[in-house]
């Protein structure tokens, strides 16, 4: 399977408007090197440790589980789930089981 990582960070990064040498001097990398290292991780030349990650997907603000979807909607409804209240999350979860029972 492919590694769904340099996809993610790509997109997440386009949707926020953000250039690749922006997102990573503002997650800590050094301003000479940082264009260079993001394009590594897009390019899938690389793969950002946990660290690196979980920093990138709160300057993107994108739940660190986005990166590992194997597809679009779960993408998507990761970013969207994440954004709901703890009660709201909750309310969900039920209502999906329930239905899941029903199947």
């Amino acid at each position: 399977m492919e590694n769904p990582i340099p996809a993610r960070l790509k997109a997440a990064r386009k949707k926020a408007k953000i250039t690749q040498k922006d997102l990573g001097v503002k997650i800590g990398m050094e301003e000479s090197s940082a264009s260079g290292r993001m394009n590594h991780y897009e390019k899938g030349r690389h793969v950002p440790d946990i660290g690196t990650l979980t920093r990138m997907a709160e300057e993107l603000g994108v739940p660190l589980n986005y990166f590992f979807c194997k597809d679009e909607v779960t993408a998507e409804l990761v970013c969207l789930i994440d954004k709901l209240s703890n009660e709201d999350k909750e309310n969900l979860l039920s209502m999906l089981e329930n239905k899941k029972s029903s199947f």
